[in-house]
């Protein structure tokens, strides 16, 4: 009887000391959560503000400054500073480098109870960036970015604290990226930018960032969306004294870009294009030497202004060394199809990119089909020729460059030549046959040479004329005794046409049908109330008299995007001999 008494006062004792230590636990917990709600607005961390501003200029070598400093303890520990400024080295201009309006800096909990204190993630929200690039090949970025990989930081994902502290894992949300040349801020931004920076390995960073590209004088225009993701420097830790030793591998694309949105990023005015563009591309090797390669992928490209049978859709890949951190390209070429004989070959060299004046580049088509070529005029223009049996083969050698680009006022030329071969005219009205054209030529002529003579002062020299092709004469059987002939001369104003010799009205106005680009404004020359149109029989119509071949000399002149006007050709004013006078 006295054992169970003393076993269930000893019960009634535990329970009241377990009793006892939970209300202990759950008023230590109630404690800190009081401590931890009203104690913050009474600690006065407003006097660490200029330590704090001091600590992070030292560290980034830039004077820093913000307007105030809270201190949170819920849910992680840390600051949150409003208003943050980072000023921009003198050098590059007096607009901050960085402007943010809160900034959240984060500390890991562990080491807070060592003597180096860590923080875990900083998070700057609505943040502006200024990017700048000197005429002398500078960067507003470089000294950070040295300063940075000279630092002996651990890596962010490392668990336990080191000798050196773990760098932070920094983020940015609806961030805009500006981009000025010495002194002057371009169009172009990055915009809704959002950007991750953070050390997977000591000295090697990882770069995420994903925006649109925006223009800012210019309405909205869908541009689509660019992703970046980049791993600079270099586990090995190997020092690195300028920008351009920097190592770099980045990976990237440009997704969802509306050929409408493009003009008007690029030029500030849509071109009348509609269509979507994708582009993925690697860059591999450092900031100041490194290796691109491109896959362009083009789909349902057409004209804002008709809807073609089939739009253009083609995938071109490309690659190119780049030197002089990003100014140099060298050995771009680019090939469509990418890969299978006869591929059409792009090449160039831009020896600066802040003179493209002095670009050299090659086109070479080896053998495009015919049918494709005229596919593409399809899409185009809405009147493609339809004159053609489309079985040939079109070849082309372009290049565009001078040889002289080291001397002033010498402009870059485009020469080479552009042939069909085995193409033919298939009409009804022309017979049930083909009529085979032989081989059309369309072959530069460069301007003539610019006088070595000094021009007298005050006195303006001309521009020299820009390069030409001439459309090698094409023999035209159009029912005259004599087939017609037709010439031609295009340049960067626009082309002139010459059709000379005899045919059957109804057959020349049944080729100005099939073929567009030289039978607009033909018509009107063969009305009867015109003297080209005319015969005996005034109420006679040129189909009427198709039976009777006409003679002409005729030429048209068209501006590039103006309307095509033929006339008969003025006859040259008599020569008169000269008369030799005697004394």
């Amino acid at each position: 009887m006295q054992e169970s008494n003393t076993s269930h006062l000893l019960r009634v004792v535990e329970r009241s000391t377990f009793l006892r230590r939970r209300l202990l636990a759950v008023a230590a917990a109630v404690l800190a959560l009081l401590l931890v709600l009203l104690l913050p607005p009474y600690i006065n961390v407003s006097r660490y503000q200029r330590r704090v501003a001091g600590n992070i200029g030292a560290a980034l070598g830039r004077a820093v400054h913000f307007d105030s400093i809270t201190l949170n303890l819920l849910p992680i520990p840390g600051f949150t500073l409003e208003n943050f400024v980072v000023e921009e080295d003198p050098a590059f201009g007096s607009e901050p480098i960085l402007r943010a309006g809160e900034v959240r800096v984060n500390i890991r909990l562990r080491s807070l109870w060592t003597r180096q204190v860590e923080f875990s993630r900083i998070v700057l929200t609505d943040p502006s960036v200024n990017l700048v690039h000197l005429c002398n090949g500078r960067w507003n970025i470089e000294s950070l970015f040295l300063q940075a990989s000279r630092s002996n930081a651990a890596p962010t994902a490392q668990t336990y604290s080191g000798p050196s502290p773990r760098f932070p894992y920094i983020e940015a949300s609806n961030a805009r990226l500006n981009f000025k040349l010495d002194q002057i801020k371009t169009p172009i931004s990055l915009t809704d930018a959002d950007f991750a920076l953070w050390l997977p390995q000591p000295h090697q960073w990882r770069l995420r960032v994903e925006s649109h590209p925006v223009r800012t004088d210019s309405s909205p225009a869908d541009s689509g969306t660019l992703r970046l993701e980049a791993t600079l420097g270099s586990a090995s830790g190997a020092p690195v004294s300028s920008l351009a030793q920097v190592p770099i591998d980045l990976r990237g694309d440009w997704k969802q870009i509306q050929l409408g949105g493009l003009s008007r990023l690029l030029l500030a005015r849509d071109a009348g294009l509609r269509g979507e563009l994708t582009l993925a591309f690697h860059i591999l090797g450092t900031l100041g030497q490194s290796d691109i390669t491109t896959n362009i992928s083009l789909d349902n490209a057409r004209r804002d202004d008709f809807v073609p049978p089939q739009p253009l859709s083609v995938v071109v890949s490309c690659s190119s060394h780049v030197q002089n951190t990003f100014h140099t390209f060298n050995n771009v070429e680019c090939h469509w199809p990418t890969s299978g004989p006869g591929a059409i070959t792009f090449t160039a060299n831009l020896p600066e990119i802040r003179q493209p004046h002095n670009v050299s580049a090659a086109l070479s088509i080896p053998s495009l089909p015919a049918e494709t070529f005229f596919d593409w005029l399809a899409v185009a223009t809405p009147h493609p020729p339809t004159g053609f049996a489309g079985q040939g083969t079109l070849s082309a050698n372009l290049f565009w460059g001078t040889e002289q680009q080291t001397q002033e006022n010498v402009q870059p030329t485009l020469t080479g030549e552009m042939k069909f071969s085995g193409e033919s005219l298939d009409l009804a009205a022309l017979g049930p046959k083909p009529i085979p054209l032989g081989d059309l030529l369309l072959r530069g002529t460069p301007p003539p040479p610019a006088t070595s003579r000094r021009p007298r002062s005050g006195v303006q020299t001309p521009a020299a004329p820009a390069t030409s092709f001439d459309l090698a004469p094409i023999s035209l059987p159009l029912g005259g005794k004599q087939s017609a002939i037709l010439e031609g001369r295009f340049d960067s104003d626009g082309y002139t046409l010459h059709l000379i010799g005899s045919a059957l009205p109804a057959r020349l106005l049944a080729l100005g049908d099939a073929v567009p680009q030289l039978g607009d404004g033909l018509r009107p020359l063969l009305e009867p109330t015109n003297p080209l149109g005319s015969n005996d029989d005034p109420k006679s119509t040129a189909s009427e008299s198709s039976a009777q071949p006409i003679r002409f000399d005729l030429t048209a002149a068209r501006p590039w995007g103006g309307s095509q006007i033929w006339h008969q050709t003025a006859a040259p004013p008599p020569t008169h001999p000269h008369h030799r006078t005697t004394r």
